[in-house]
Formats: structure tokens, C-alpha cells, sequence
């Protein structure tokens, strides 16, 4: 499994692997071979991924999250599919603590929570807010700005506080804005969604690491994820096609931060 070398960690910091949106079967797979051994390698303290896509190419249920967390990964952040398997609802209201919806979805009607927080076997505090994006996305989906403004002035303590957003949304310039509107004020801003790793990992003026997007844990094997079959059918003819997966062996993409303790303030971002 070709991943880039791990650069070494910064001295002190808290190091984190976010992962992009895991792509049914062949993305569980790959979680389930390599994760465990890659966590040791890195010396990973938190391990976040987007599971958006994990069951069937199209939401999430019960099963398949428990199986992401037995891989090796602490917290579950989701999407627009956050709702499409039959169960979702009460199972993310029995364990919003590690396994979050998106934050700006209408708190009155929207189960679960959009925000959780960790804490290290060491007593290190990492709060975690899931956001998705309004740009070509639909929905009723709130504001994603205010809604971070908001968490962000509920933060009672947050010294030595780490904060990671998973910003899940189409437009990249979206995505951008709210890295800028965040910068200094949250740890590590991650995009999600499109399913293709972007170039544009780095560290902000303000000291919040940012991407614009994760990429995809599944099978390079199609098109980001599905079928390369049904993709095609669905753009060269009207015909409605159902989503498939693509076969092949799944790759797991994302990023690994080294976060500083004290500041709360990202040292390093790099791909995986």
C-alpha cells in the first residue's frame, strides 16, 4: 500500500489522521487492513473519519459504524447522506459522542448532534463540530458560518483546547472562506465531499490547518468510488441508473497534523 513516509512528529505535539469519506465495502476494507498499523506507525493520538458514504456507497447504519470505530477510528463525522439508512436516526442519538451529523442541519428537527468532544488517555480535550456547505449542495441546511461561530462561543474552557471542523461541501471556495473565517480560532479545518484529495494542505497565517478536501478511503478503481459503468450510463444517456460500488482494493486518504498542546495551533499538515 503506497502511502506517502511519515514526516517525524513535532516534539510535544498531538498528532491526528483525518480521513476522506469512506466509500462502501472496499473503504471499510482498507480501514479494517491498514489503519490499525498505520496509527502505530504515525504515532497517531485521534483518528477522525467521514463515513458519509460507508454503507453502500450512501449513508450510514448502525453496523458499518461500529465496524469503522473496531478499525481503529475514534470519531465518525457525516454528511448529506446522513439520514439515508433505514436506523440512522436513533442510532446517532445513542452515540452522538463519537459519531456526529452535520451541526447546521435544523437543531428542532435533526437528530444526534453536530459536535462532540474527546479526550486522550494523556487528558488531552479535542472538540470535533461536523459543517456542510449550502453551495450546490440543497437541503435546509443553516448557516455553516454562524453555526461554527456559534460552537465556537460555547467553548466554555478552551484552554488548551483542540478544535477540528469537517467542512462538508461541494464548492472549494466555500470551503475556503470559512478556513479564513476560522483562522487562529480552530486547530485544523478539513474538507470533505468531492472525493478527490486536493494539493492545498498547509498551515493559514492564523495557525488552523487547513485542506480543501480529505480525497476518498475506497477503491480508485471507478469514479470517485462508484461504478465506472453506471457513472458513464448516468452521463451518456436520460436513463436512471442506481449508484454502484467500484470493485477493487480500497485506499485509505486524508491528512496527518501535528497540532500544538499549549496554543491549540496546527504545526505541521500533511497528506496521506
Amino acid at each position: 500500500m503506497g502511502y506517502r513516509e511519515f514526516p517525524p512528529k513535532s516534539d510535544g505535539a498531538f498528532r491526528i489522521i483525518v480521513l476522506g469519506d469512506v466509500v462502501g465495502r472496499p473503504g471499510r476494507a482498507a480501514l479494517k487492513q491498514h489503519l490499525k498499523d498505520l496509527r502505530v506507525c504515525a504515532r497517531a493520538d485521534l483518528v477522525i473519519a467521514n463515513g458519509e458514504n460507508a454503507a453502500g456507497g450512501a449513508g450510514i447504519d448502525a453496523g458499518t459504524a461500529v465496524e469503522i470505530r473496531d478499525s481503529g477510528v475514534d470519531v465518525i463525522t457525516l454528511g448529506d447522506h446522513a439520514f439515508q439508512r433505514k436506523g440512522s436516526a436513533e442510532f446517532l442519538d445513542k452515540n452522538s459522542s463519537w459519531c456526529i451529523r452535520p451541526s447546521n442541519l435544523p437543531a428542532d428537527t435533526t437528530p444526534g448532534r453536530g459536535s462532540c468532544l474527546w479526550t486522550a488517555a494523556d487528558g488531552t480535550r479535542v472538540a470535533v463540530i461536523n459543517l456542510m456547505g449550502r453551495v450546490f449542495m440543497g437541503g435546509t441546511t443553516e448557516c455553516p458560518f454562524r453555526a461554527v461561530r456559534a460552537w465556537l462561543d460555547s467553548l466554555n474552557d478552551r484552554a488548551g483546547l483542540i478544535t477540528v471542523c469537517d467542512m462538508h461541501a461541494e464548492a472549494t471556495s466555500e470551503k475556503w472562506a470559512l478556513g479564513r473565517y476560522v483562522d487562529g480560532e480552530l486547530s485544523l479545518v478539513v474538507g470533505t465531499h468531492t472525493h478527490v484529495q486536493t494539493a492545498d494542505a498547509q498551515v493559514l497565517p492564523g495557525g488552523t490547518g487547513f485542506i480543501t478536501d480529505l480525497g476518498m478511503t475506497g477503491s480508485n478503481d471507478g469514479v470517485i468510488g462508484m461504478s465506472s459503468e453506471v457513472a458513464l450510463k448516468r452521463f451518456l444517456g436520460p436513463k436512471p441508473a442506481p449508484y454502484e460500488i467500484a470493485l477493487g482494493e480500497g485506499r485509505l486518504r486524508g491528512v496527518v497534523a501535528d497540532i500544538d498542546r499549549t496554543s491549540g495551533h496546527a504545526l505541521t499538515v500533511h497528506l496521506l
